[in-house]
């Protein structure tokens, strides 16, 4: 059966959020997958002791450390090995899960994964994948969405290509259009970083580059995979999350396609271009994002991912 690791002292409403996700996953797919438990025993026993249900179901591995949300990624890693992030993905890289899931520190779980787990291909640096709702029903993605802040036009190029294949082997998208997020369609138009890019991703004979697309075209099927960097696509997700209040404000939030703009709905973002299944979840993840995010982490390890994706840039 697989097992999902599940960092319990993640998140800004750890370890009660967690816990009740966990519980709300238990009950909605028991039987499907054994989740792991990860955290401070003082937290997960009594807990467990409480809904005995879960605790026949699951497993346990005991982390003493707590890394806290707003710590120096690299430091805390190497300052605090016993934290529930590192002894999960270390469990992860010694395959005793396949898959480990957090709401803590997004930082600490990037570098760890590049750290413990490795990088799919030296190249590539791993980035974080946001989904694009459409109001046709459909889906776009986006990447990056927060791991590379500052980005170089090769980031680019490698984010085109992690995207390509993503939509390819897991959205079965035989030829993904590839748009790069600028402030007009003309490709001199956008900052240094992004003409440069253009001129790379033009280049590029792998991918169907479709060109820039602009703010307005994000929600639509101009492109399926959109290019940016990971502090413009994080900009761009908290924004679409304010859209979702702003529905529920206006009481339109139950319509489809506000309805796909709520955070809680993917759960998380998987991390792309390393070699294991890890899921970054939000910071501020109620139960039902806690629950979410753990179908989305079964869902990775089940289908191959890392796999598919390795086998796909050995290809290209």
């Amino acid at each position: 059966m697989v097992r999902i690791g599940l960092d319990v002292m993640g998140g800004d409403y750890a370890p009660d959020s967690v816990l009740e996700g966990a519980l709300l996953a238990h009950k909605a797919w028991s039987g499907v997958f054994q989740l792991v438990l990860i955290g401070q025993a003082s937290v997960i026993q009594p807990f467990l002791d409480a809904n005995p249900e879960l605790a026949q179901a699951c497993d346990t591995l005991f982390a003493d450390q707590v890394i806290d949300m707003a710590a120096s990624p690299v430091r805390a890693l190497a300052e605090k090995p016993d934290s529930s992030i590192s002894k999960g993905l270390d469990a992860l890289n010694a395959g005793l899960i396949h898959g480990f899931a957090s709401a803590g520190n997004t930082g600490a779980m990037l570098a760890g994964s590049v750290l413990k787990l490795g990088s799919i291909r030296e190249d590539i640096r791993p980035c974080l994948l946001g989904c694009l709702p459409r109001p046709n029903g459909s889906d776009g993605i986006m990447l990056d969405v927060g791991a590379i802040a500052d980005t170089k036009p090769e980031t680019l190029r490698d984010l085109a290509l992690l995207g390509h294949v993503y939509a390819q082997t897991v959205m079965g998208i035989n030829q993904p259009k590839i748009g790069l997020l600028s402030i007009g369609e003309e490709p001199e138009k956008g900052n240094a970083v992004t003409v440069a890019g253009h001129k790379l991703l033009a280049e590029m004979s792998n991918i169907h580059f479709v060109g820039n697309v602009e703010g307005r075209d994000i929600f639509s099927d101009k492109a399926d995979v959109v290019v940016t960097g990971g502090f413009t696509g994080n900009v761009v997700v908290k924004l679409s999350e304010k859209f979702f209040e702003i529905a529920q404000d206006l009481n339109c939030a139950e319509l489809p396609f506000f309805k796909r703009l709520n955070y809680e709905t993917y759960g998380g973002s998987p991390i792309l271009g390393v070699n294991k299944p890890a899921v970054v979840g939000h910071g501020i993840s109620s139960p039902a994002a806690i629950q979410n995010m753990i179908w989305l982490t079964y869902d990775i390890a089940r289908t191959g991912l890392c796999e598919r994706i390795l086998s796909a840039l050995k290809n290209e």
